[in-house]
Protein backbone atom coordinates (compact mmCIF):
# COMPACT_ATOMS: atom_id res chain seq x y z
CA UNK A 1 0.00 0.00 0.00
CA UNK A 2 1.08 3.19 -0.85
CA UNK A 3 2.97 5.09 2.42
CA UNK A 4 0.30 8.25 3.31
CA UNK A 5 2.67 9.86 5.89
CA UNK A 6 5.33 12.08 5.53
CA UNK A 7 8.20 13.09 8.18
CA UNK A 8 7.24 12.22 11.99
CA UNK A 9 9.04 13.29 14.99
CA UNK A 10 8.55 11.34 18.09
CA UNK A 11 9.62 12.64 21.54
CA UNK A 12 11.34 9.81 23.69
CA UNK A 13 10.40 9.60 27.40
CA UNK A 14 13.56 8.70 29.38
CA UNK A 15 15.39 8.45 32.91
CA UNK A 16 16.47 10.99 34.11
CA UNK A 17 20.34 10.92 33.23
CA UNK A 18 23.16 11.54 35.89
CA UNK A 19 27.05 11.82 35.49
CA UNK A 20 28.39 8.16 34.62
CA UNK A 21 25.47 6.39 33.27
CA UNK A 22 25.55 4.64 30.10
CA UNK A 23 23.90 6.36 27.69
CA UNK A 24 24.30 4.27 24.74
CA UNK A 25 22.38 2.04 26.23
CA UNK A 26 19.90 4.03 28.33
CA UNK A 27 19.45 5.83 24.47
CA UNK A 28 18.97 2.68 22.52
CA UNK A 29 16.28 0.84 25.05
CA UNK A 30 14.24 3.99 25.81
CA UNK A 31 13.85 3.97 21.90
CA UNK A 32 12.99 0.41 21.40
CA UNK A 33 10.49 0.39 24.52
CA UNK A 34 8.63 3.48 22.85
CA UNK A 35 8.66 1.16 19.46
CA UNK A 36 6.99 -1.47 21.40
CA UNK A 37 4.41 0.40 23.77
CA UNK A 38 3.29 2.74 20.85
CA UNK A 39 2.83 0.00 18.04
CA UNK A 40 5.76 1.73 15.36
CA UNK A 41 8.83 0.15 13.34
CA UNK A 42 12.18 1.22 12.73
CA UNK A 43 13.47 1.97 9.57
CA UNK A 44 16.46 2.49 7.66
CA UNK A 45 17.77 6.28 7.62
CA UNK A 46 15.35 6.94 10.63
CA UNK A 47 17.45 10.04 12.97
CA UNK A 48 17.52 9.11 16.52
CA UNK A 49 18.63 12.83 18.47
CA UNK A 50 20.00 13.28 21.66
CA UNK A 51 19.97 16.84 23.10
CA UNK A 52 22.87 17.95 24.53
CA UNK A 53 21.77 18.45 27.75
CA UNK A 54 21.92 15.05 28.57
CA UNK A 55 24.94 13.87 26.53
CA UNK A 56 27.01 16.71 28.68
CA UNK A 57 25.48 15.07 32.11
CA UNK A 58 26.35 11.78 31.59
CA UNK A 59 29.50 13.21 30.98
CA UNK A 60 29.56 15.31 33.98
CA UNK A 61 30.84 18.31 32.18
CA UNK A 62 30.04 20.68 34.96
CA UNK A 63 32.61 23.33 36.20
CA UNK A 64 32.00 26.14 39.26
CA UNK A 65 32.15 29.40 39.00
CA UNK A 66 35.50 29.81 40.58
CA UNK A 67 37.08 28.05 37.93
CA UNK A 68 36.12 29.93 35.94
CA UNK A 69 37.55 32.61 38.03
CA UNK A 70 40.98 31.00 38.08
CA UNK A 71 41.16 31.11 34.16
CA UNK A 72 40.28 34.29 33.81
CA UNK A 73 43.16 35.43 36.33
CA UNK A 74 45.67 33.31 34.63
CA UNK A 75 44.54 34.45 31.01
CA UNK A 76 43.79 38.06 31.12
CA UNK A 77 45.76 39.03 34.36
CA UNK A 78 42.58 40.17 37.15
CA UNK A 79 42.77 43.89 36.68
CA UNK A 80 40.37 45.34 34.53
CA UNK A 81 38.87 43.70 31.93
CA UNK A 82 36.37 44.47 29.01
CA UNK A 83 33.92 42.13 28.26
CA UNK A 84 32.19 42.78 25.57
CA UNK A 85 28.80 41.40 23.33
CA UNK A 86 27.40 38.95 25.71
CA UNK A 87 23.79 37.71 25.22
CA UNK A 88 21.26 38.80 27.71
CA UNK A 89 20.24 35.85 29.52
CA UNK A 90 19.85 34.58 33.22
CA UNK A 91 20.58 31.47 31.91
CA UNK A 92 23.54 31.49 29.26
CA UNK A 93 25.76 34.04 30.28
CA UNK A 94 24.91 35.24 33.76
CA UNK A 95 26.79 32.40 35.68
CA UNK A 96 29.58 32.50 33.19
CA UNK A 97 29.47 36.74 33.93
CA UNK A 98 29.51 35.68 37.68
CA UNK A 99 32.91 33.87 37.15
CA UNK A 100 34.19 36.48 34.62
CA UNK A 101 33.90 39.58 37.21
CA UNK A 102 35.31 37.07 40.15
CA UNK A 103 38.30 37.35 38.25
CA UNK A 104 38.91 40.65 37.79
CA UNK A 105 39.15 43.91 39.78
CA UNK A 106 36.84 45.65 37.50
CA UNK A 107 34.52 45.03 34.78
CA UNK A 108 33.74 47.47 31.66
CA UNK A 109 30.87 45.92 29.78
CA UNK A 110 29.94 46.62 26.52
CA UNK A 111 26.31 45.65 25.63
CA UNK A 112 25.40 45.60 21.75
CA UNK A 113 22.20 47.63 21.18
CA UNK A 114 19.04 48.00 20.32
CA UNK A 115 19.69 43.98 20.75
CA UNK A 116 22.00 41.43 21.82
CA UNK A 117 23.37 38.91 19.11
CA UNK A 118 20.22 36.28 18.92
CA UNK A 119 17.65 39.41 19.64
CA UNK A 120 17.07 39.96 22.93
CA UNK A 121 16.03 43.62 22.76
CA UNK A 122 17.59 46.55 25.21
CA UNK A 123 15.85 48.95 23.11
CA UNK A 124 13.40 49.39 20.17
CA UNK A 125 14.26 50.66 16.87
CA UNK A 126 11.51 53.14 17.19
CA UNK A 127 13.03 54.47 20.20
CA UNK A 128 16.20 54.68 18.67
CA UNK A 129 14.67 56.48 15.34
CA UNK A 130 12.51 59.03 18.10
CA UNK A 131 15.78 59.34 19.80
CA UNK A 132 18.14 60.09 16.63
CA UNK A 133 20.56 57.92 17.73
CA UNK A 134 22.62 55.93 15.39
CA UNK A 135 23.54 52.29 16.46
CA UNK A 136 26.20 52.04 14.16
CA UNK A 137 28.49 54.75 15.24
CA UNK A 138 27.05 56.55 18.71
CA UNK A 139 28.75 55.29 21.91
CA UNK A 140 26.35 55.86 24.71
CA UNK A 141 27.42 55.55 28.66
CA UNK A 142 24.95 54.36 31.23
CA UNK A 143 23.36 58.01 31.91
CA UNK A 144 23.14 58.63 28.40
CA UNK A 145 21.38 55.24 28.00
CA UNK A 146 18.83 55.63 31.04
CA UNK A 147 18.35 59.32 30.06
CA UNK A 148 16.98 58.21 26.32
CA UNK A 149 15.14 55.24 26.92
CA UNK A 150 14.79 54.85 31.07
CA UNK A 151 14.23 50.95 32.07
CA UNK A 152 13.48 48.45 29.66
CA UNK A 153 12.80 45.20 30.79
CA UNK A 154 12.26 42.04 28.94
CA UNK A 155 9.13 41.25 27.59
CA UNK A 156 9.21 37.76 27.85
CA UNK A 157 11.36 37.44 31.55
CA UNK A 158 10.88 40.60 33.49
CA UNK A 159 14.70 41.30 33.70
CA UNK A 160 16.52 45.06 33.00
CA UNK A 161 19.23 43.01 31.84
CA UNK A 162 21.71 46.61 32.47
CA UNK A 163 20.57 46.76 36.17
CA UNK A 164 21.12 42.96 36.45
CA UNK A 165 24.12 42.52 35.09
CA UNK A 166 25.61 45.96 36.85
CA UNK A 167 24.59 44.22 39.94
CA UNK A 168 26.01 40.54 39.59
CA UNK A 169 29.21 42.15 38.82
CA UNK A 170 29.44 44.27 41.85
CA UNK A 171 28.49 41.31 43.98
CA UNK A 172 31.20 39.39 42.82
CA UNK A 173 33.37 41.46 44.21
CA UNK A 174 34.74 43.66 41.05
CA UNK A 175 33.83 47.47 40.14
CA UNK A 176 31.43 47.72 37.21
CA UNK A 177 31.74 50.61 34.07
CA UNK A 178 28.91 49.79 31.58
CA UNK A 179 28.73 51.34 27.77
CA UNK A 180 26.95 50.74 24.71
CA UNK A 181 28.42 50.62 21.55
CA UNK A 182 28.75 48.12 18.34
CA UNK A 183 32.06 48.57 17.08
CA UNK A 184 34.54 46.01 19.25
CA UNK A 185 37.61 48.15 18.97
CA UNK A 186 35.46 50.51 21.43
CA UNK A 187 35.97 48.53 24.33
CA UNK A 188 40.10 49.36 23.60
CA UNK A 189 39.35 52.99 24.78
CA UNK A 190 38.36 51.31 27.98
CA UNK A 191 40.85 48.23 28.74
CA UNK A 192 43.44 46.18 26.50
CA UNK A 193 42.08 43.17 28.36
CA UNK A 194 39.36 41.82 26.82
CA UNK A 195 37.12 39.05 26.95
CA UNK A 196 34.47 38.89 23.62
CA UNK A 197 31.59 36.86 24.07
CA UNK A 198 29.65 36.97 21.12
CA UNK A 199 28.79 33.46 19.64
CA UNK A 200 29.16 33.52 15.74
CA UNK A 201 30.50 36.47 15.02
CA UNK A 202 33.34 35.55 17.79
CA UNK A 203 36.69 35.09 15.26
CA UNK A 204 35.59 38.35 13.47
CA UNK A 205 35.77 40.24 16.68
CA UNK A 206 38.89 38.91 17.75
CA UNK A 207 40.60 39.63 14.75
CA UNK A 208 39.91 43.14 15.31
CA UNK A 209 40.18 43.55 18.57
CA UNK A 210 44.36 42.01 17.86
CA UNK A 211 44.92 44.26 14.64
CA UNK A 212 43.76 47.51 17.45
CA UNK A 213 46.10 46.75 19.57
CA UNK A 214 44.64 44.38 22.54
CA UNK A 215 47.27 43.09 24.67
CA UNK A 216 44.77 40.00 25.36
CA UNK A 217 42.10 38.70 23.63
CA UNK A 218 39.61 35.91 24.85
CA UNK A 219 36.86 34.44 23.33
CA UNK A 220 34.05 32.57 25.77
CA UNK A 221 35.63 29.47 23.54
CA UNK A 222 38.85 30.03 25.06
CA UNK A 223 38.07 30.06 29.26
CA UNK A 224 37.69 26.69 30.38
CA UNK A 225 38.61 24.90 27.09
CA UNK A 226 40.68 22.72 29.32
CA UNK A 227 40.52 21.58 33.06
CA UNK A 228 41.30 23.61 35.90
CA UNK A 229 41.52 21.94 39.19
CA UNK A 230 39.67 18.96 38.01
CA UNK A 231 36.37 20.91 36.57
CA UNK A 232 34.71 20.21 33.33
CA UNK A 233 35.58 21.73 30.04
CA UNK A 234 35.72 22.41 26.37
CA UNK A 235 38.22 21.79 24.31
CA UNK A 236 36.13 23.27 21.06
CA UNK A 237 33.91 25.71 22.89
CA UNK A 238 35.04 26.61 26.46
CA UNK A 239 32.27 28.31 27.95
CA UNK A 240 30.19 28.96 24.54
CA UNK A 241 26.56 26.60 25.15
CA UNK A 242 27.12 26.28 28.48
CA UNK A 243 24.46 26.54 30.91
CA UNK A 244 23.31 27.13 34.80
CA UNK A 245 23.32 24.15 36.54
CA UNK A 246 23.12 25.59 40.17
CA UNK A 247 23.77 29.43 41.57
CA UNK A 248 27.79 28.59 41.38
CA UNK A 249 28.37 25.87 39.05
CA UNK A 250 27.78 25.45 35.09
CA UNK A 251 27.34 22.69 32.99
CA UNK A 252 29.33 22.92 29.73
CA UNK A 253 28.58 21.93 26.10
CA UNK A 254 29.57 18.29 25.97
CA UNK A 255 32.79 17.17 25.29
CA UNK A 256 33.62 15.08 22.21
CA UNK A 257 30.96 12.73 21.64
CA UNK A 258 31.09 11.13 18.26
CA UNK A 259 31.91 7.99 19.46
CA UNK A 260 27.99 8.42 21.57
CA UNK A 261 26.66 9.01 17.66
CA UNK A 262 28.14 5.67 16.49
CA UNK A 263 27.85 3.49 19.37
CA UNK A 264 24.09 4.27 19.21
CA UNK A 265 23.78 3.56 15.51
CA UNK A 266 25.72 -0.13 15.49
CA UNK A 267 23.44 -0.93 18.85
CA UNK A 268 20.63 -0.55 16.74
CA UNK A 269 21.65 -2.33 13.87
CA UNK A 270 22.74 -4.90 15.59
CA UNK A 271 19.13 -5.10 17.69
CA UNK A 272 16.78 -4.25 15.10
CA UNK A 273 18.86 -5.10 11.50
CA UNK A 274 18.21 -1.27 10.57
CA UNK A 275 20.77 1.21 9.67
CA UNK A 276 19.56 4.05 11.55
CA UNK A 277 21.19 7.68 11.64
CA UNK A 278 22.40 9.43 15.26
CA UNK A 279 22.98 13.25 16.53
CA UNK A 280 23.39 15.19 19.47
CA UNK A 281 21.49 18.06 19.31
CA UNK A 282 21.27 21.56 20.87
CA UNK A 283 19.62 25.09 20.42
CA UNK A 284 17.68 25.19 16.87
CA UNK A 285 18.45 27.25 14.29
CA UNK A 286 15.09 28.89 13.98
CA UNK A 287 13.99 33.14 14.89
CA UNK A 288 10.72 33.94 16.96
CA UNK A 289 8.95 36.18 14.73
CA UNK A 290 7.04 37.82 18.32
CA UNK A 291 9.85 38.41 20.36
CA UNK A 292 12.56 38.83 17.54
CA UNK A 293 15.06 36.16 19.14
CA UNK A 294 16.88 33.87 17.25
CA UNK A 295 17.40 30.46 19.44
CA UNK A 296 20.50 29.53 18.50
CA UNK A 297 22.85 30.39 21.70
CA UNK A 298 25.16 27.11 21.32
CA UNK A 299 28.24 27.70 18.51
CA UNK A 300 27.00 24.72 16.68
CA UNK A 301 23.19 23.28 16.25
CA UNK A 302 25.01 19.70 16.04
CA UNK A 303 28.36 18.95 18.08
CA UNK A 304 28.70 15.16 17.05
CA UNK A 305 26.71 12.72 13.94
CA UNK A 306 26.90 9.98 11.92
CA UNK A 307 27.89 10.34 8.30
CA UNK A 308 25.02 9.70 6.60
CA UNK A 309 23.65 13.60 8.50
CA UNK A 310 26.81 15.08 6.43
CA UNK A 311 25.37 17.39 3.53
CA UNK A 312 22.21 19.63 2.58
CA UNK A 313 18.79 18.57 1.00
CA UNK A 314 18.82 18.05 -2.75
CA UNK A 315 15.15 18.18 -3.20
CA UNK A 316 12.80 19.57 -6.32
CA UNK A 317 10.24 21.89 -5.46
CA UNK A 318 6.68 20.08 -6.65
CA UNK A 319 4.84 23.43 -6.67
CA UNK A 320 7.47 24.76 -8.98
CA UNK A 321 6.65 21.30 -11.42
CA UNK A 322 3.13 21.55 -10.95
CA UNK A 323 3.52 25.34 -12.05
CA UNK A 324 5.76 25.20 -14.52
CA UNK A 325 7.33 22.07 -16.07
CA UNK A 326 3.54 20.08 -15.78
CA UNK A 327 1.03 22.65 -15.89
CA UNK A 328 -0.93 21.11 -18.97
CA UNK A 329 -1.04 17.89 -16.74
CA UNK A 330 -3.25 16.66 -14.00
CA UNK A 331 -4.51 13.61 -11.79
CA UNK A 332 -2.58 10.62 -12.12
CA UNK A 333 -0.92 12.00 -15.25
CA UNK A 334 0.87 14.42 -13.19
CA UNK A 335 1.25 12.55 -10.06
CA UNK A 336 3.18 9.96 -12.84
CA UNK A 337 5.07 13.12 -14.16
CA UNK A 338 6.35 14.53 -11.07
CA UNK A 339 6.96 10.66 -9.72
CA UNK A 340 9.66 10.57 -12.83
CA UNK A 341 11.24 13.84 -12.29
CA UNK A 342 11.91 13.07 -8.88
CA UNK A 343 13.40 9.29 -9.75
CA UNK A 344 15.49 10.93 -12.14
CA UNK A 345 16.83 14.24 -10.71
CA UNK A 346 20.31 14.96 -10.74
CA UNK A 347 22.94 14.72 -7.59
CA UNK A 348 23.34 18.45 -7.39
CA UNK A 349 20.03 20.46 -7.84
CA UNK A 350 22.44 23.68 -6.84
CA UNK A 351 20.99 26.38 -9.98
CA UNK A 352 18.27 23.97 -10.98
CA UNK A 353 15.70 26.28 -11.10
CA UNK A 354 13.13 23.33 -10.08
CA UNK A 355 15.07 23.58 -6.58
CA UNK A 356 14.06 27.31 -5.93
CA UNK A 357 12.70 27.74 -3.04
CA UNK A 358 14.31 24.55 -1.16
CA UNK A 359 16.01 25.36 2.43
CA UNK A 360 19.99 25.10 1.22
CA UNK A 361 20.92 24.41 5.19
CA UNK A 362 22.75 21.85 6.73
CA UNK A 363 20.60 18.35 7.34
CA UNK A 364 21.66 18.84 10.83
CA UNK A 365 20.67 22.42 11.25
CA UNK A 366 17.39 21.46 9.64
CA UNK A 367 16.90 18.34 12.31
CA UNK A 368 17.96 19.84 15.35
CA UNK A 369 15.92 22.58 14.77
CA UNK A 370 13.20 19.69 14.15
CA UNK A 371 14.38 18.56 17.32
CA UNK A 372 14.74 20.82 19.31
CA UNK A 373 10.90 22.28 19.10
CA UNK A 374 9.58 18.77 19.83
CA UNK A 375 11.63 18.32 22.43
CA UNK A 376 11.24 21.70 24.14
CA UNK A 377 13.32 22.92 27.19
CA UNK A 378 10.69 22.37 29.99
CA UNK A 379 8.93 19.32 31.50
CA UNK A 380 8.14 17.18 28.53
CA UNK A 381 11.27 14.57 29.41
CA UNK A 382 11.54 13.43 26.41
CA UNK A 383 15.28 14.44 25.86
CA UNK A 384 15.14 12.02 22.67
CA UNK A 385 13.55 12.40 19.60
CA UNK A 386 12.94 10.08 17.01
CA UNK A 387 12.79 11.56 13.19
CA UNK A 388 11.04 9.05 10.11
CA UNK A 389 10.27 9.60 7.15
CA UNK A 390 12.70 12.86 6.82
CA UNK A 391 14.95 11.47 3.76
CA UNK A 392 11.11 10.20 2.15
CA UNK A 393 9.99 11.89 -0.99
CA UNK A 394 6.53 12.02 -3.05
CA UNK A 395 7.72 8.71 -4.47
CA UNK A 396 8.03 6.79 -1.43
Amino acid sequence: MERKVGTISRGIRCPIIRQGDDLSKIVVESVLDAAKAEGFELRDRDVISITESIVARAQGNYASIEAIAKDVRQKLGGETIGVIFPILSRNRFAICLKGIAMGAKKIVLMLSYPSDEVGNELVSLDALDEAGVNPYSDILTLERYRELFGENKHPFTGVDYVEYYSQLIKDAGAEVEIIFANQPKTILNYADCIVNCDIHTRARTKRILLANGAKVVCGLDDILNESIDGNGYNKLYGLLGSNKSTEDTIKLFPRECHGLVEDIQKQILAATGKYVEVMVYGDGAFKDPQGKIWELADPVVSPAYTQGLEGTPNELKLKYLADNDFKNLSGEALKEAISNSIKQKNDNLVGNMASQGTTPRRLTDLIGSLCDLTSGSGDKGTPVVLVQGYFDNFTS
